[in-house]
């Protein structure tokens, strides 16, 4: 799913756009223990409830595709009878109706999600009627011609509000606050199947992050059976290492610069597109070359990537590299640069020591006081 898709479905939590039909829920205790358990049809909610529902939904398809938001497919296996893909299938066909396959759902979850503290499980039905779209790009809703039919899970940390005061309008007085057990934005969730070119995709599944780095694997292998997907992090290192091995004792200075300016060149000219930037192997390789990296070089890069990326086809753009600063870092001192002004840093050796020459306009500040 690309931006625009993921928009898409964001934009049906409102009161006027609302497809969900059912709303179920399990809320569990730090013991793993199932303490409550909702089932109703999502439009008998209580307006002010309703809200705050369509809230934690809109947060669970939010964030930076590639970052917080993964698209994952099933391996084979997991498309065969008994795999991951048909419990999710029947489940979603089921309409959330059937109370043995939710009581199997919820167990898998509290089985295999790692959370040491009280969580709340929400999972809705929806189906949305998908609208045709004109040649100028403006829907058609009398021009429907498919039903995108879904479940979402949404996984919210439950938590005991602050101690404090309080103003209590009926006394009139400053007093004790209340505590109260409180459901928060979620954590992680899925929405099955995907929602690719507008259509649905039951091959695919798009998995939430709240923290991009830890994106409870187990839950993903067991619960869900997709792929593991690298997350940013594991990317930008992953990347960083084919380029240092690639480069060896050619790695200097000016080439890392050149790969950084090249990337961020490719991510401003493609940042209209609704897809995130993709580097296949062939891609990083064309990349390297563009910045300077000898032919020589490259002789063992296919075999460089395929050691270190493994399975990994592609890397997100935006995941390796960052467009905001350009840094340099020694063991003592750390320096941050514009990347618009990259060039104004340079190695350069000066009375035999190598030394980080930063060129100085007419304006230089220290701790926030102009100097000369």
């Amino acid at each position: 799913m690309n931006k625009k898709e993921v928009l898409e479905i964001r934009r049906q939590f409102t009161p006027d756009r609302c497809t969900i039909t059912r709303i179920c829920g399990c809320y569990v205790n730090h013991e793993k223990e199932k303490k409550t358990e909702l089932r109703k049809a999502f439009l008998s909610l209580p307006e002010e409830e309703a809200f705050k529902y369509f809230d934690i939904f809109r947060h669970t398809l939010a964030g930076t595709i590639g970052k917080n938001l993964l698209n994952m497919d099933f391996p084979l296996d997991q498309e065969m009878p008994g795999g991951t893909q048909e419990f999710l299938l029947k489940l979603r066909d089921s309409k959330l109706t059937d109370e043995l396959l939710l009581e199997e759902f919820y167990d898998k979850v509290i089985e295999d999600y790692e959370y040491a503290e009280n969580y709340y499980i929400i999972l809705i039905h929806a189906a949305y009627d998908v609208p045709g779209r004109a040649l100028d790009g403006e829907e058609m809703f009398d021009a429907s011609d498919t039903v995108y039919e879904y479940i979402m899970c949404s996984i919210c940390p439950v938590n005991l509000t602050k101690a404090g005061l309080t103003y209590n309008a009926e006394t009139n007085n400053i007093e004790d606050r209340i505590r109260d057990w409180l459901v928060e934005a979620p954590l992680n969730g899925f929405l099955f199947p995907a929602f690719d070119d507008r259509a649905t995709d039951v091959h695919s599944i798009l998995y939430y992050t709240k923290k991009a780095e830890e994106i409870q694997p187990e839950f993903i292998d067991s619960v869900l059976g997709s792929k593991i997907p690298l997350t940013a992090g594991d990317q930008k290192t992953s990347f960083q290492s084919i380029v240092s091995d690639t480069l060896g004792d050619n790695c200097d200075y000016e080439t890392v610069r050149n790969i950084h300016d090249n990337i961020c060149e490719m991510l401003e000219e493609t940042k209209e597109s609704p897809d995130p930037l993709e580097l296949s192997k062939s891609d990083v390789k064309r990349l390297l070359l563009r910045s300077g990296v000898p032919e020589e070089n490259l002789k063992s890069f296919d075999s460089q990537f395929e050691d270190i990326a493994g399975e990994r086809e592609t890397f997100l753009a935006s995941n390796i590299v960052n467009t905001k600063t350009f840094q340099l870092q020694t063991p003592d001192i750390v320096v941050k640069v514009n990347p618009e002004r990259s060039d104004l840093v340079e190695i350069k050796e000066i009375e035999g020591r190598k030394c980080l020459v930063v060129a100085i306009d007419e304006h230089l500040e220290v701790n926030g006081i102009e100097v000369r």
